[in-house]
């Protein structure tokens, strides 16, 4: 199955998560020309590649007429930025409203890229110009992109506007964006979603989230971290904070993560194809402040039609069939508990079953128990692995496998009928008899198990079986 997985050790904000998925992508230029034909007024999309701690990711910057929006504040501020509005008019003059408004930042400004610093405060200039919910609607409909992604936005835009008016005790038609500010939320929640689009993951698993710690300045005062809207997102979300102090899960990040992520834990076990890194602004000192990606094919159900086909030699190596491999450490069981487990594994279904002598703790001798299987059977192998032996612990990863494409002949030779295992590959063909064949015929015929063996291959080759 393809899985996305998401690492948020260092939080999650609408452009780390945009440069982490743009970093998996091969179709770079086609997704910036995208993003930069949205129809968005005044916004052009650059990406850049940048380095935190000696690691190299990408950076998304979004350009507002000609300036990206607070790049000359600490931290770019390129989330959501939410007013409730409370008006009152002077009927003597309807064409002249006296707006009495009340700012409900859930941070001020609720900052993208994420902030990951104490609280803090900065000089806004407050604009006459917002953004309703039937705004963005109107706006995302316009956009050159498909339903899907349409509706991925639009999913986006109601979660933050609901927790927003639950965390601020206000009805949703009281919720307006401010319309600037806004323009590179649109950018970061449309190109995550178009990005999700590209590439079709399954799944999308992403870590627990990571969302900092202490307080940040708000329109009513110091809030705590996550702020209000933000923890009302993550609802059924784990999180944690590790004492980082700062914002580090936006509430743009949340959202995007609410609609995306069906599952939340460790990495599962999957093959990686890609790794992305999202970088932040905030350069924090010992650590990398990026969201880390993966993307790659994991163990379900959906892989095992592709573990029973067999692949020519000259194989694409996408689809590579793929089998689990299970092994554990053994230095306290005898050679016949082995032998007996191996046995029991095989009649389960186990591909293969193999030892490997090692040498263990204390200087004991010991043995590597290897076993092969289909990714399906890895639970029902690990329990017989669990209950036949003495480890305590088996380690588990999938393997690309490739297989020549064979089949099994019956051969009418002067020692009887003996099955052979024919191989096709681009270096020919490779001959196998069968082994209990070859017993049988040497005992019948006294002769060597070498000498019937090679007797029947060379009869193969000459007829090109």
């Amino acid at each position: 199955m393809k899985t996305l997985y998401l690492e948020c050790n260092m939080g999650a904000a609408g452009d780390m998560l945009m440069a982490a998925l743009f970093d998996l992508i091969e179709e770079k230029d086609e997704f910036l020309n995208k993003m930069n034909n949205l129809g968005l007024p005044g916004v052009r999309v650059t990406a850049d590649t940048v380095e935190q701690s000696g690691i190299v990711g990408r950076k998304i910057r979004v350009i507002i007429s000609g300036a990206e929006e607070g790049a000359d504040n600490e931290h770019h501020h390129n989330d959501i930025n939410v007013h409730i509005h409370e008006h009152t008019h002077d009927h003597e003059n309807i064409n002249e409203h006296s707006h009495e408004h009340s700012h409900m930042h859930s941070n001020d400004h609720i900052h993208d890229s994420n902030i990951n610093s104490p609280a803090h405060s900065h000089k806004y200039e407050h604009h006459h110009s917002h953004m309703h919910m039937s705004d963005i609607e109107t706006l995302v409909n316009k956009m050159p992109v498909s339903d899907n992604v349409k509706q991925n936005i639009l999913k986006v835009y109601n979660i933050i506007a609901e927790a927003e008016s639950k965390a601020h005790g206000k009805p949703v038609q009281q919720i307006h964006f401010h319309e600037v500010g806004q323009l590179d939320a649109v950018a970061d929640i449309t190109g995550v979603c178009i990005l999700m689009d590209i590439l079709e993951a399954e799944k999308i698993i992403a870590s627990d989230i990571n969302v900092g710690s202490g307080f940040v300045k708000c329109a009513h005062g110091m809030m705590p971290v996550p702020a209000p809207a933000t923890a009302e997102i993550l609802k059924d979300i784990p999180i944690y904070s590790n004492n980082i102090e700062g914002e580090l899960c936006t509430p743009t990040g949340a959202a995007l993560l609410k609609v995306f992520v069906s599952e939340y834990g460790q990495i599962p076990s999957m093959i990686t194809e890609n790794t992305g890194y999202g970088m932040g602004t905030k350069q924090i000192q010992g650590r990398v402040n990026c969201v880390r990606a993966f993307i790659g094919r994991s163990s379900e159900k959906s892989d095992v039609k592709n573990t029973q086909q067999i692949f020519d030699y000259n194989i694409n190596e996408k689809s590579t069939p793929v089998i689990c491999k299970l092994e554990c450490n053994i230095d306290d069981m005898t050679a016949e508990g082995l032998s007996f487990a191996k046995e029991l594994l095989m009649e389960a279904g186990a591909l293969d079953v193999y030892t490997i002598p090692i040498n263990m703790k204390k200087n004991r001798d010991g043995v590597m128990l290897c076993c092969l299987c289909e990714p399906d059977d890895e639970k029902k192998i690990a329990e017989l692995i669990f209950r036949h032996t003495s480890t305590i612990g088996i380690r588990t990863e999938l393997c690309r496998r490739y297989l020549l494409e064979r089949e099994i002949i019956e051969m009418n030779t002067e020692y009887g009928k003996i099955r052979m295992k024919v191989a096709h590959g681009a270096s020919g063909k490779k001959y196998k008899p069968e082994y209990d064949d070859v017993a049988a015929a040497a005992e019948k015929y006294n002769k060597t198990f070498k000498e019937i063996s090679m007797k029947v291959i060379e009869d193969a080759e000459r007829a090109n079986l």
